[in-house]
């Protein structure tokens, strides 16, 4: 696209409408749309979390800010620190931010709550966004947590979170005569094989267990709710409740090292690269690490898959992040044209070309040579197993659903502190589950939810 500077003056609509139009082109240098500036001296603010796509991101800003005359302030803190801020300042009806994180465990209650703009408006409306953007390029699994039950979007994925298993002592699996575990009951018996062998513990894990859990509670055939998102009664005092914190109970009690309760995902990571624990089941990134980082030992012995099934059926936990607009925004088209810009495919490509970074939701570069060739790695096809997994809440019954529940947050602190209570030994399964589960009703009653 080229621009006639000698035409009748654009309007700032129109003006919007080329900026989109040169995304592919923006990525690479922008010199048309460099020249016209639609926002010169305008300048945007953002929030959001401390994130390596982020950080990524914030090498290209100046491109993008070359390229349309503004400039972009995007503040990042850490992850508990932004949701209290974000929270606040968008329930409050605040208009500091032009864009911002859309928190998984939090955008039901902020959709529901009406604090952000509908983003339909803008992505489908052709005068400000071309349709080479593909608003259905984004991998539905993804996308889940944006979209209101009247299939209204409010925030597109920059992040995918596929839960996977990263093991990482393969050559003391096989001197031990063990295989990859498919099943819980196989899990079991190489956490079980493995701990205290050559000092490594059997498994690892960290002080998430909110994250961590719940696919323990499906495959065993229960839920954080009865039916969500439409019936929220807690259910974690049911016979697959407690026989899934008993489970975990013990792979973090009897196979996991000493003080894991107090762990954190970077000290549960740095045990699983440095091979003193065999198996870690996590976010894809925290896990495919082991073939990637510099700081791992384990390269030529890990091994990344699919987590082991339960007794009824699989399922992996998925989850993303998005970028979204707040209601109260100041700058909502040039907030869109900043999202449009960050996740466009075309920046998406680069960001995996330049930085490796693969925990993407566009659906066209995770199926691309390119990403197949970099996420290939030791023979492991990782970009697959990251989309299987990311997409299957999509797929059939969204078994994430409990994630989407605005509710959700007041249950976290609940579901930790009864795997807490269990693997300390103050209380078996089935006493801590019931104890939670009068937590959690008298926390979604003083909400004022109906359970």
């Amino acid at each position: 696209m080229t621009f006639n500077l000698a035409a009748k003056p654009l309007s700032r609509r129109t003006l919007l409408q080329q900026a989109a139009g040169v995304t592919a082109g923006a990525t690479l240098g922008m010199p048309a749309i460099a020249q016209s500036k639609p926002f010169a001296g305008l300048k945007l603010r953002g929030a959001a979390y401390q994130h390596g796509f982020f950080n990524h991101l914030r090498k290209y800003i100046p491109e993008f800010e070359a390229a349309t005359g503004m400039t972009v302030d995007l503040q990042l803190s850490a992850f508990p620190v932004y949701n209290q801020q974000a929270d606040l300042e968008l329930s409050s009806g605040g208009s500091a931010w032009d864009f911002c994180n859309v928190t998984f465990i939090l955008a039901a209650r902020w959709i529901s709550a009406g604090l952000l703009s509908n983003l339909d408006d803008f992505s489908g409306d052709r005068k400000l966004t071309p349709a080479n953007w593909n608003p259905d390029d984004f991998v539905k699994g993804a996308q889940v947590p944006y979209v209101d039950k009247d299939g209204k979007t409010y925030g597109y994925s920059w992040e995918g979170g596929a839960m996977l298993m990263g093991i990482s002592r393969m050559d003391l699996m096989k001197k031990r005569g063990l295989s990859v575990p498919r099943t819980f009951d196989d899990l079991m018996k190489v956490a079980d094989g493995i701990h205290g062998q050559q000092d490594v513990t059997g498994f690892v894990s960290s002080n998430l267990h909110h994250w961590f859990l719940p696919p323990y509670m499906h495959g065993f055939g229960g839920d954080i709710f009865a039916n969500p998102p439409g019936d929220i009664r807690p259910t974690l005092d049911s016979a697959a409740a407690v026989q899934a914190v008993d489970y975990y109970g013990r792979l973090l009690s009897k196979y996991s090292p000493q003080g894991v309760l107090g762990y954190t995902e970077d000290q549960a990571r740095a045990a699983l690269l440095g091979g003193r624990s065999n198996i870690f089941i996590h976010s894809s990134s925290w896990v495919t690490a082991m073939l990637t980082s510099q700081d791992s030992k384990v390269k030529e012995t890990a091994l990344v898959t699919r987590m082991p099934t339960g007794p009824k059926g699989d399922f992996p936990a998925a989850n993303s992040q998005g970028l979204g607009i707040p209601k109260n925004a100041k700058n909502k088209e040039a907030a869109w044209a900043f999202i449009q810009w960050a996740l466009s495919p075309e920046l998406t490509a680069r960001i995996v070309k330049d930085t490796g970074h693969a925990s993407i939701c566009r659906r066209s570069v995770i199926e691309s040579a390119e990403y197949k060739r970099l996420n290939t790695i030791n023979g492991q096809d990782i970009g697959k197993l990251y989309l299987d997994v990311l997409q299957q809440p999509a797929a059939g019954r969204n078994y994430m659903a409990y994630r989407t529940v605005k509710e959700f947050p007041l249950m976290g602190d609940v579901v930790n502190k009864a795997v807490e209570r269990v693997v300390s030994g103050q209380m078996p399964a089935a006493e801590s589950m019931r104890v939670a589960q009068e937590a959690a009703l008298s926390s979604l009653r003083r909400s004022g939810a109906k359970v």
